[in-house]
């Protein structure tokens, strides 16, 4: 009797969530962070994904800093643009699955907000 119905996300949220996933291109996690932290008690859908968005933007900075500690041994200036190309790549992946309203979970990424 007491059955939760899953509806399907509005295509504001949607939207609200593609841009969530887009900013991290831009803005590293303040983009996400700012959607989070607005929509976070409104919308599920939207604050779920800008959570997800926002966990892998942190992962991305992590990492980032790493790759600059690691530039004194060399191998930083090959992890560098490997970390922008899959930020680029999986943010991408993460906005098409948000517009089509499907959950999407980062494969690599550190979940320190919850």
């Amino acid at each position: 009797m007491n059955e939760m119905i899953e509806s399907s996300p509005s295509k504001d949220e949607c939207n609200l969530a593609m841009l969530a996933h887009l900013l991290g291109v831009f803005t590293g996690f303040v983009g996400a962070l700012v959607l989070w932290l607005v929509k976070r008690d409104e919308a599920g859908f939207v604050a779920q994904e800008a959570r997800e968005a926002l966990n892998f933007q942190i992962t991305v900075a992590i990492a980032l800093a790493a790759s600059v500690m690691l530039k004194l041994i060399l191998i930083g200036f090959l992890l560098f643009p490997l970390i922008f190309l899959a930020n680029f790549i999986f943010s991408i992946l993460g906005a098409v699955s948000a517009a089509k309203g499907k959950h999407y979970r980062y494969p690599i990424a550190l979940r320190l907000v919850s």
